[in-house]
């Protein structure tokens, strides 16, 4: 981050990526530290959950096919529906537990590397220590902006579902104009769910750094990325292709493999976990980077001193920075 604020607007794909590297090579000592005490157990909790997962419903599976070879009307067939109806809900209460423990973890994470690199930005000084004092202050804006993606992203698929449930009704006498529509359906609601989540990555960048959260972060993220869609949809892609590639092999390896001796699937289960660790480390480091990036290509101009302040209040009594003195200069093209 040691470029001229004007550069940073023609950072590449490959720029990004060479950034976010020369970060941890140079702060390897803070960023060490953040991956194995968070990023680590962000990502093990994640595992276990798809691992756990995989073995309830398995489970579940087992007594439904029990139960519809069951006859009606048995003692055996009772006592299989009163195990269902457990095993339900032990399944669905965990999902709900995994749920907030991951985002609570993945927040944490993102608010920790996100102040991270807005203090080596700033030239400021930086610990461990002083990171976990501030990630529960920075955490209670984020959560409020997740909340309101989260807002976002369930209305989508609900509009989602009811585009693709009208379609097939209008086209369903015709074959091959319900294939048709469903290719392009899905083409359209990936670009789309693509577009909603670089939102919430980038807004949750803005919730640390700046004073708008919630919707006016999403808002603000909505409008930072105008004009870099291209660089910033490829870094996304590809952090997210690699995210999703350790996550099939660990289910294709560990969870689904019946054929791999215990010691094998332990060892690929660490693989995975270190893998996936590294991948999370530079998405969020890749989002901050981006966010700059963004910054510069608008030709708002980043006061480090400013920025430090604000940094800075979250180690004493939070005063949100105003938005005239946090959103910098703008200049004109």
């Amino acid at each position: 981050m040691d470029r001229e604020q004007e550069e940073i607007q023609f950072l590449g794909f490959f720029s990004i990526m060479k950034e976010s590297c020369n970060l941890i090579i140079r702060w390897k000592n803070i960023f060490s530290q953040i991956f194995f005490f968070l990023i680590i157990p962000l990502c093990c909790v994640y595992l276990s959950h798809i691992e756990i997962s995989q073995i309830l419903f398995t489970k579940i599976m087992q007594n439904e096919n029990m139960l519809d070879a069951a006859p009606q009307g048995t003692e055996f067939r009772t006592t299989i529906s009163k195990m269902l109806a457990s095993e339900w809900t032990i399944f669905v209460l965990f999902k709900i537990v995994y749920f907030m423990f991951f985002i609570v973890l993945a927040l944490l994470s993102t608010a920790a590397v996100v102040y991270t690199i807005a203090c080596i930005y700033t030239a400021k000084e930086i610990s461990f220590r002083n990171v976990m004092n501030v990630v529960p202050k920075v955490w209670k804006r984020l959560i409020l902006t997740f909340f309101m993606n989260f807002v976002v992203v369930f209305s989508y698929n609900i509009l989602g579902i009811a585009v693709l449930i009208l379609g097939v009704v209008v086209f369903g006498s015709v074959e091959i104009l319900v294939t048709i529509f469903v290719v392009v359906f899905l083409v359209v609601y990936s670009c789309g769910f693509l577009y909603i989540t670089i939102i919430w990555h980038i807004a949750g960048v803005v919730s640390v750094l700046e004073d708008s959260y919630g919707m006016k972060a999403l808002r603000k993220s909505q409008n930072l990325i105008k004009g870099k869609m291209g660089i910033v949809s490829a870094v996304f892609l590809v952090l997210g292709i690699s995210f999703f590639g350790v996550e099939q092999l660990f289910k294709f390896l560990v969870v689904s493999s019946d054929d791999q001796q215990l010691w094998s699937r332990i060892s690929i289960g660490i693989i995975s976990l270190i893998l996936l660790s590294i991948s999370m480390l530079f998405g969020l480091i890749g989002q901050t980077i981006t966010y700059f990036v963004c910054k510069s290509y608008h030709h708002e101009n980043i006061d480090k001193s400013m920025l430090a302040d604000h940094l800075g209040g979250y180690l004493g009594e939070y005063v949100p920075l105003k938005s005239k003195d946090v959103q910098m200069e703008r200049y004109e093209p």
